[in-house]
């Protein structure tokens, strides 16, 4: 059986195209599918998984998948790291050209490459791709670095929760546009064919990647743009030219939004241009020595806990995975905002027969169990409190369902209704927590004498709205 990995997202509507010309019979290849996993209708021995594009890379170098397609971005992010993978790049598809930038912003003291590397305080490089970024502190030989790892919006931590940011962009043009200057461009990169090295050996994949390389379209580069560095309309000020006792609050981005905005509208509290139709990550907070980022909901516990922000609107979730990978972090829930409710499960494909935890553990025996998961800490505390044995935690960035039966034997996930899990044709086995979003808070600034005051402030006019 031949196996591919195809991605969702950014390449799907390109790499459709051209499948369809090679003729590999994926129907099932579709913008929003509900289903992952399905065959060709016109090659018995191919199967296909639809994957987030990040986890296409690990999937391949594990021997899960034969082929697969990605950028080469994530391909570069996994061998930064494991530079032995078993992955062999076959073929530059010709589409999904973009670059990955290192970027500053426009006022940042940091214009260039030689001012970073020169610089003996701390350069603090938040990006999606953590692996590439450390890869170029040492390659510039920073003296001092962090590297902050994020799910997404990196965009929005220049200047003040972060000096430079590796992010990908079309052009630098893109980057003026959010206020952001390119002081290197780290790797160019476009959608590829890729192979697992064992099966290129093992497998005859030379009719499917035949097919490919006889249909790749020649790909013209977009033209370049003229680069102008234009402020956001209602863009605030960065956290550096505010007072010291400004309260640093970070609101969600994504869907959160709307729900969000709601309950502070509820409060009395103004906010503008959030949600955001430009990409606003700094709205105006209609309180007084409060000031606003939006980022992701995923990165804000590790943000709050290394006090770049005060306080944050999360799900539970994430503060409960962030807890368990810190116990002594110093970052505490304040306030239930009762929106947002999910179920974290443990779930199990159908086919399974096994109806409970206990029953698993039989069922895979003495081999490991695999355990795929975004909640990778609450995965790994589950297993352990649960005395699972041997178990591996696989790391996902999304589309978890996809995993179960071929390369997971179980996921941690969230639900609301169930209908997604139904869906897919898997059941849950059991109930972890529920979580709702909540705010929270650093410690150390909940009882600062500089900002305790406007916190507490915040913090009643929400729970008035909630109480209405």
């Amino acid at each position: 059986m031949l196996r591919v990995a195809l991605p969702k997202g950014r390449l799907l509507g390109d790499t459709k195209a051209l499948l369809e010309k090679s003729q590999w019979g994926l129907d099932g290849y579709v913008d929003k599918a509900k289903i992952y996993c399905f065959k060709s209708v016109s090659n018995p021995e191919m199967s296909a998984k639809i994957f987030h594009e990040k986890d296409i890379p690990i999937q391949l170098a594990i021997g899960n998948y034969d082929l697969g397609v990605c950028g080469a971005d994530w391909l570069t992010e996994l061998t930064s790291r494991y530079p032995s993978s078993s992955i062999v790049k076959l073929k530059n598809l010709g589409y999904g050209h973009g670059a990955l930038y290192a970027a500053t912003a426009v006022n940042s003291p940091y214009d260039s490459l030689a001012a970073l590397s020169a610089c003996s305080t701390r350069i603090r490089i938040a990006s999606e791709y953590p692996n590439i970024a450390e890869a170029f502190a040492m390659q510039l030989r920073l003296k001092n670095f962090s590297i902050f790892p994020l799910w997404g919006s990196a965009e929005a931590y220049p200047p003040d929760t972060a000096e430079v940011v590796i992010l990908p962009r079309k052009s630098e043009a893109d980057l003026a546009k959010k206020n952001l200057r390119s002081i290197a461009k780290v790797l160019d990169f476009k959608a590829y064919l890729i192979a697992n090295s064992q099966s290129l050996e093992e497998k005859d994949l030379s009719g499917a990647i035949s097919s490919v390389m006889a249909n790749i379209s020649r790909y013209v580069e977009p033209k370049a743009e003229d680069i102008k560095i234009e402020p956001v309309n209602g863009c605030q000020p960065s956290f550096l030219d505010m007072p010291d006792d400004t309260v640093r609050l970070a609101l969600p981005d994504g869907h959160q939004q709307p729900h969000v905005r709601k309950i502070l509208d509820a409060a009395g509290i103004a906010i503008e241009d959030y949600p955001s139709a430009t990409g606003n990550h700094r709205p105006a907070f209609g309180i007084n020595g409060i000031a606003v980022k939006v980022i992701r909901p995923q990165d804000m516990p590790i943000q709050v806990a290394n006090g770049n922000f005060d306080l944050a609107i999360t799900g539970r979730d994430w503060l409960t995975d962030h807890l368990y990978q810190f116990p002594t972090s110093p970052v505490k829930e304040l306030l239930d905002l009762k929106y947002g409710w999910v179920k974290l499960v443990a779930v199990v494909h159908n086919d399974v027969p096994v109806s409970n935890l206990d029953e698993l553990k039989d069922y895979c025996g003495s081999r490991e169990m695999r355990i795929a998961s975004e909640y990778t800490n609450i995965s790994d505390f589950y297993a352990r409190s649960n005395h699972l044995g041997h178990y591996r935690i696989v790391p996902t960035w999304g589309a978890t369902e996809a995993f179960l039966p071929e390369d997971a034997d179980m996921l941690v996930e969230n639900t609301e209704t169930g209908g997604t899990i139904a869906r897919h044709n898997l059941k849950i086995i059991d109930t972890l927590f529920e979580s709702t979003a909540c705010v929270i808070a650093n410690y150390q600034s909940v009882v600062s004498a500089a900002k305790s005051e406007r916190i507490n402030t915040v913090i009643s006019m929400l729970k008035k709205a909630l109480e209405a």
